[in-house]
């Protein structure tokens, strides 16, 4: 004998009835079946709807008429040209109709009446199924499950009266003859012979209780998905079907809201050390999951993360309640006597607190109830009234050889917090089989894919990007993103995507990740951005190592970085503006990325993709101290003074750096040495010195009239004015044998920045090109200095150390 239960969705279109009926006609092969049936589709919904419409004398024809259809059309395409057929279910509609008319008149829907209702559900479906398996020539019959499960008259969640069961499932199975009976799950009866049902989702433990009754070797349920998800896979897309699951672990999954198997489901084949199988209607060749006694050891004590939704967190507390019995006695009587489910519990050792968790729904009633029961103690102050929080959910992590591994907590709450995901309380049961957490209701998608990615997905992390600025650098900062997508998984275990582009006129939001292939048309169809706006749209995709990338050099984006990191998102920035302002601006960048565990990543601010920052934290971290700074570190002056010759025009080499991209858009913040001070104020304060742009000696070498310039344009024309004084220090140079450098220096906590004449033999005297150099004297390295060369200009390389400092938050 074999027990099969099909869901709402597996009957929910005639195709997927069909699908039903195929594969219960090949288990009937050999044996006999009993096959439970759900309502169709949404219709137990539609027929609650109807009676509450109906109960406060509202229109209510329309929602009948939509339960009628449906049925209607499934049988007429199902059971072609069979007028008995049709005239069945018409029946049934009839009296469904009537019975709304009576809720209508009296203007009362009582939980017995409620029963009534939501019983046509289960009996339309499986007098339309048994009638379909007729037409395909299957020795079918229906059977009325209020015939065979007796409960107790709790209506809307009755209790099964199992000896009474038994027997009457025994005896009817045991004469039964024909290969399949079809039973309406959901609905039983009382002794009373009224309808009473199982609860919401009760299909699944009507075949539970059929199969336990008649010792079954296994009970099979088909839905829409192929068994128990590690997660929601409608929130974690990474989501993967479980193969086997303890009996104990699948009633805490489906406690904290998986969906697929009803909590009570298990208790009666638990006892008898009856398999459940969790099937897909569609794809009924896979194994699905299997949910029995003990399931061998697993490299992972997870074995599963679900939640709850639409929950209220109830606190009572006062000092009152220290030391004072039957406090939580009258609390949890109180919420009982209400017919309120209790949720979740935790209690501070203190005794100074209780907090509940309840459904939302219960909330109102439940603090107007527990304020009346401790009104007494409430008017003494020695209690407070009940504060109550919605808007919450209960995520939970579920596993049964947690208690043996250690440290499990610890990741749980270690993940959420660098997510940013603020947790209201905490329960763990003494068996440590579930670890749950009340969190915020918007932060459930992003804890779960959180918690997901760090117990289930091999340590591959999915990096979330923003990115502003899309200019030079951020064209081939995407290009190489695109290019090495494939290798940073395969050898990083690293997920990157680009959710958010944004330029200074447009913006692009897309929570499945923008197509790189195609990202300058998208973002020009793009909706209009402010830098407010931007910021609004990343905290409310809410997703989980998200990272804000700034590739621009403006202030107004740069003063946004506290924004993000108060969200636990992490910056990475070419823009130097924010670490080189004000000092107490730069330590409060700092502080807010220790307090939120959000990276504040910066190399590029020094040397473009060079390692000088990485470097000289390197040394301060394993205990060097810094002595001495000397560097060449604009790649723009260095490529305008190594083209810069005798008799060159200065105007053309200026001009011709900006063109390739080795200047900033106005050459004045290379070429005053503005952009050089702030680089070595950098590294100054990465060495531990507070310091300020202000205090850094800055001797430049254009003429009053360059810094005097009013904009580009004109001080382009100045450099052709004042030819003369470029030509003089170049040639003052050569006649020495000299090079042109633009050094800065930091030494005795003191820093200066300016133009000198490098002699033959100065490591500086042969930097190429745009070349970056940075020697460190340290105590560990005080005559032969640590050196850095390399490129330290242009687009490429800019872009590759953002993309490194991109990657690096992943270690965080």
């Amino acid at each position: 004998m074999r027990v099969l239960k099909f869901g709402g969705t597996s009957v929910g279109s005639v195709a997927n009835i069909n699908q039903v009926i195929s594969i219960v006609s090949k288990a009937a092969e050999n044996q006999k079946i009993a096959v439970v049936v759900s309502a169709l589709g949404g219709i137990t919904d539609l027929l609650m709807q109807c009676g509450i419409e109906a109960s406060k004398k509202e229109e209510y024809a329309s929602i009948f008429e939509k339960v009628e259809r449906k049925h209607l059309d499934f049988i007429t395409t199902l059971v072609k040209d069979d007028a008995e057929a049709l005239a069945e279910i018409q029946n049934l509609l009839n009296d469904l109709k009537s019975l709304l008319q009576g809720i209508f008149l009296i203007n009362e829907l009582s939980p017995k009446t409620v029963d009534k209702l939501l019983a046509y559900g289960e009996i339309l479906s499986s007098t339309i199924i048994v009638r379909a398996m007729y037409a395909q020539g299957l020795d079918a019959t229906r059977k009325d499950s209020r015939d065979l499960i007796t409960t107790n008259d709790k209506y809307t969640k009755a209790g099964v009266n199992y000896k009474v069961t038994n027997s009457q499932l025994k005896y009817y199975f045991s004469k039964a003859t024909q290969k399949i009976t079809v039973l309406p799950g959901f609905i039983a009866s009382c002794a009373s012979g009224e309808t009473t049902t199982l609860g919401r989702g009760g299909s699944d433990f009507t075949a539970a209780i059929v199969g336990a009754a008649l010792n079954v070797e296994q009970v099979e349920i088909y839905t829409d998905v192929s068994g128990m998800y590690t997660a929601n896979p409608k929130l974690v897309k990474q989501a993967k079907p479980i193969d086997t699951i303890s009996y104990h672990e699948a009633m805490e999954l489906s406690h904290f809201g998986a969906k697929v198997l009803y909590p009570p489901t298990i208790v009666p084949v638990m006892s008898k050390n009856i398999p459940i199988r969790i099937k897909s209607t569609l794809n009924p060749e896979e194994p699905g999951t299997l949910i029995q006694n003990q399931v061998g050891i697993n490299e992972n004590p997870i074995r599963g993360l679900s939640n709850i939704n639409n929950v209220a967190l109830l606190t009572l507390e006062g000092g009152g309640m220290v030391g004072i019995p039957g406090i939580s006695k009258r609390l949890f009587e109180t919420l009982s006597n209400q017919g309120i489910n209790i949720i979740l519990i935790t209690q501070a050792s203190s005794e100074h607190s209780i907090c509940l968790g309840v459904m939302e729904e219960d909330a109102g009633k439940a603090k107007l109830a527990i304020d009346e029961e401790f009104e007494y103690e409430i008017s003494l102050n020695k209690i407070d009234p009940l504060t109550m929080e919605i808007g919450l959910s209960i995520i939970a992590l579920v596993g049964d050889q947690m208690k043996s591994h250690q440290g499990i907590s610890g990741k749980m709450f270690s993940t959420l917090g660098k997510n940013n995901v603020n947790i209201r309380a905490i329960a763990q049961g003494a068996s440590e089989k579930n670890i749950s957490a009340v969190i915020a209701q918007k932060d459930v998608k992003k804890a779960l894919n959180s918690l997901h990615e760090r117990f289930f997905e091999a340590q591959r992390k999915q990096l979330n990007l923003f990115i502003t600025g899309v200019g030079n650098v951020g064209e081939r900062l995407l290009k190489q993103i695109e290019q090495q997508q494939d290798y940073l998984k395969k050898q990083l275990n690293i997920n990157m995507r680009v959710l958010g582009l944004s330029n200074s006129r447009k913006m692009l939001i897309d929570e499945n990740g923008i197509d790189l292939s195609n990202w300058k048309a998208l973002l020009e169809e793009g909706t209009p951005v402010t830098l407010d706006s931007f910021h609004s749209a990343v905290v409310e995709l809410n997703q989980r190592n998200s990272i804000f990338v700034d590739i621009t050099a403006n202030a107004d984006v740069a003063a946004m970085y506290g924004k993000y990191l108060k969200q636990s998102i992490a910056v990475v920035a070419c823009n130097k503006i924010a670490c080189s302002s004000d000092y107490d601006k730069y330590n409060e960048l700092k502080h807010l990325s220790k307090t939120y565990n959000a990276p504040l990543l910066f190399e590029t601010n020094v040397g473009a993709g060079l390692p000088i920052i990485d470097t000289l934290n390197n040394l301060i971290a394993s205990g060097d101290r810094v002595k001495r700074i000397q560097a060449v570190l604009s790649g723009s002056l260095n490529f305008v003074f190594n083209k810069f010759k005798s008799g060159d025009s200065f105007y053309d080499v200026v001009q011709a750096a900006k063109a390739e991209g080795y200047t900033e858009p106005d050459p004045r913040i290379d070429l005053s040495g503005v952009d050089v001070a702030r680089k070595i104020l950098i590294l100054a304060r990465e060495s531990g010195l507070k310091i300020n742009l202000e205090d850094i000696t800055n001797d430049p070498f254009l003429t009053q009239n360059n810094l005097e310039s009013t904009d580009v344009p004109h001080f382009f024309e100045t450099l052709k004015e004042d030819a003369a004084h470029f030509e003089k220090l170049v040639a003052d140079a050569e006649a020495k044998n000299h090079r042109l450098k633009y050094v800065a220096q930091l030494d005795n906590g003191k820093a200066s920045v300016g133009l000198q004449s490098v002699p033959e033999g100065h490591p500086f005297y042969d930097l190429k090109g745009s070349d970056n150099i940075v020697l460190f004297f340290t105590e560990r390295y005080p005559e032969q200095p640590m050196q850095i060369k390399g490129a330290g200009a242009g687009g490429d390389v800019t872009a590759s150390g953002l993309f490194a400092d991109i990657i690096r938050t992943a270690t965080f």
